[in-house]
């Protein structure tokens, strides 16, 4: 009975005209005790008919001051300071009217307007502590009446602390005490987490703040009984983000965010805002600065090729050249579909001074195809981002990873040269160091043609390493997320292998502030931060999931794929780095090949296509890449 009571009348609101009527009615009543303050009995009976008349006439004052205020049309049960600042507002309009009309009847002698100024300040002072005070007293009562049956709400309650006592967490407290009693959103906050010592014991709206240090123990979560921890803080590093997680996963407890400000719908939070933590938010560094006008004089107005322009990388990479004005964008892709879905976004947000996108669908394996396209539009500018990159299927397919790694690279680039491009950027990666299998090995292949062929033509070419992306196709991390979505078990390829991982914006931002710089022949590295474990990637995963390691979701280990190494590296043993003007990119020394040694190597691997003997082409892939040594492979034999 009474869950049902509370269910029907929870959401149900005092009417407007009766909060205005109840506000009238007060205001009368604090005048006739002003008048009675100011008077006694006899002389007030005395006065009869003008005490009438001036009630009428100050009433009216009140009317028209809480109809232009709006005084009514808070929600009483949520009374703020804001309705509480309206009210006052409103009386003291009505004072200062009276008070202009006291002395106008004055002047004029018109006693009906001549109400003693004692009554008028009397009158404001009482109307104003008793039209507040009923405000508050609803609002108390309404929620001290759920309060009472805490057997009801216990249930369905959820117990949270707020992550930080600035100005965000305020309004987080402020919105989910507003919403608690919604019974779709049931909250209760118990306290606020700070690290700044000087709010330590202090309270917020009644809500005490406690030291991180206090909080985030086993007892003090079992004896609050916290469900969650929410983090209210306006841009908060990666770094800060991933310690206040660590310290309550350790505490065995969830932890969920509130987005930044400008991602609040309208402009206002409300609890539905409120997301789990993402693990890309937690491996996510500082933001990268980029030279902008550099980069603005560099594809401002000339025509940009982009391969591989519908995958992962290449579609950020064009989303980011997209912002400096380029005349002309050619798009070269295989997948049909996904290029098409990049071109409608393309159109849908179309960027002033671009005068065309050019959607291609094509093999860049095929020259003659490959040579229309640079015929017809001339590129200054070539982003090649086109790459078989799955380790463990190129280690099945030596064949497509060479005709598309190594010698699709090889057409893109002779043509750059021969239809005079300004610059060529090639995205390889960190699998290209020390190559332990197939795909590793066909981007080496292909950083080495393309060194040697700078100096040959007016075009320069750059090289650009790094390691996994977020979210990038084939990434691990949608992979956890699908497993833990249909309850496991995650599978990981051995407990001791580690990644490094970046954010497809910022690995392409690098890719055009690495492009800028170079003058041709140089291999940038990008600082990829600390390398990640990829068991400890699971079991967060997990946590973050509110499910517990093992017991809600197993985790599995398959053991090392084909050509898979447990930890990837930057740079070759024999390369050294140099910095740049940039702190996140560093320039290698690497020992460039001669054109005429690379080119003899190639007719050798050509020849071994042509056989379709994998073996064949593995063999040669390793006469041109000494350094490649084959792990957990079929080819291991082949280095004997």
């Amino acid at each position: 009975m009474r869950k049902r009571l509370i269910k029907k009348y929870s959401k149900r609101y005092i009417a407007r005209q009766f909060i205005f009527i109840a506000d009238m009615v007060l205001v009368a009543g604090m005048l006739a005790l002003a008048f009675l303050l100011r008077y006694n009995w006899s002389s007030l009976f005395q006065m009869g008919e003008l005490v009438v008349i001036q009630t009428f006439y100050f009433l009216g004052l009140n009317a028209v001051s809480f109809l232009a205020f709006k005084t009514f049309e808070g929600v009483i049960r949520h009374t703020s300071i804001e309705d509480i600042v309206r009210v006052l507002t409103a009386l003291s309009l009505v004072a200062c009217l009276a008070i202009v009309g006291t002395f106008t009847g004055r002047y004029f002698s018109i006693v009906a307007l001549d109400i003693p100024l004692g009554v008028i300040l009397i009158a404001f002072i009482l109307s104003a502590f008793v039209l507040n005070s009923f405000r508050i007293l609803i609002k108390a009562i309404y929620w001290e009446y759920f309060e009472a049956d805490k057997a009801f709400f216990d249930s369905e309650r959820r117990r949270v602390m707020i992550y930080g006592a600035g100005e965000m967490g305020v309004v987080a407290l402020t919105t989910l005490q507003n919403t608690t009693r919604n019974l779709d959103l049931n909250f209760e906050v118990v306290g606020f987490v700070d690290d700044n010592p000087y709010k330590t014991g202090k309270a917020i709206q009644g809500v005490k703040i406690y030291r991180p240090s206090k909080v985030f123990t086993k007892s003090f979560i079992a004896k609050k009984n916290i469900d969650e921890v929410i983090i209210a803080i306006e841009d908060l590093p990666s770094i800060k983000k991933r310690k206040i997680v660590d310290r309550a996963l350790e505490a065995e407890v969830e932890v969920k965010v509130i987005p930044p400000v400008k991602q609040w719908v309208n402009g206002e939070f409300s609890p539905a805002q409120i997301k789990n933590i993402r693990i890309e938010d937690l491996l996510d560094r500082a933001p990268i600065r980029l030279d902008n006008e550099n980069v603005l004089k560099e594809v401002s107005g000339k025509v940009v090729l982009i391969t591989g322009a519908a995958g992962s990388i290449g579609s950020e990479i064009v989303r980011q050249v997209l912002n400096y004005q380029p005349k002309q964008l050619v798009l070269v892709d295989q997948a049909e579909s996904a290029l098409y879905d990049l071109q409608m976004e393309i159109l849908r947000n179309r960027k002033e001074g671009l005068k065309d996108v050019e959607a291609v669908v094509a093999d860049i394996s095929r020259y003659d195809r490959i040579e229309m396209l640079f015929e017809e539009h001339r590129p200054e500018l070539v982003f090649h981002a086109a790459a078989y990159k799955h380790v463990p299927l190129m280690e099945e397919n030596p064949f497509e990873a060479t005709r598309v790694n190594v010698f699709g690279t090889k057409n893109i680039a002779d043509l750059s040269v021969k239809y005079g491009a300004d610059k060529f950027v090639m995205v390889s990666t960190d699998k290209a160091v020390n190559p332990t299998n197939v795909m590793g090995a066909s981007k080496r292949i292909a950083e080495c043609y393309t060194q040697s062929l700078n100096g040959v033509g007016k075009t320069r070419f750059i090289t650009t390493r790094f390691g996994n992306v977020l979210g990038s196709n084939g990434s691990v991390i949608p992979l956890f997320k699908k497993q833990i979505e249909e309850g496991g078990p995650l599978t990981v390829t051995h407990k001791d292998i580690i990644r490094y991982f970046m954010t497809i914006p910022e690995a392409c931002q690098l890719v055009l502030e690495a492009g800028v710089m170079g003058e041709g022949g140089e291999i940038f590295i990008f600082d990829m931060g600390d390398p990640v474990r990829i068991y400890d990637l699971a079991v967060k995963m997990i946590k973050l999931s509110g499910l517990e390691p093992e017991k809600d979701i197993e985790i599995v280990f398959s053991g090392l794929r084909p050509g898979e190494k447990l930890y990837e590296e930057l740079l070759n043993n024999k390369e050294n780095t140099l910095p740049t003007h940039h702190e996140k990119i560093m320039r290698a020394e690497v020992r460039v090949l001669s054109l005429d040694e690379v080119k003899a190597g190639l007719e050798r691997l050509s020849v071994s296509m042509s056989t379709l003997d994998n073996h064949g082409i593995v063999r040669e892939m390793k006469s041109i890449v000494p350094e490649f040594r084959s792990k957990n492979s079929i080819y291991e034999t082949l280095d004997v």
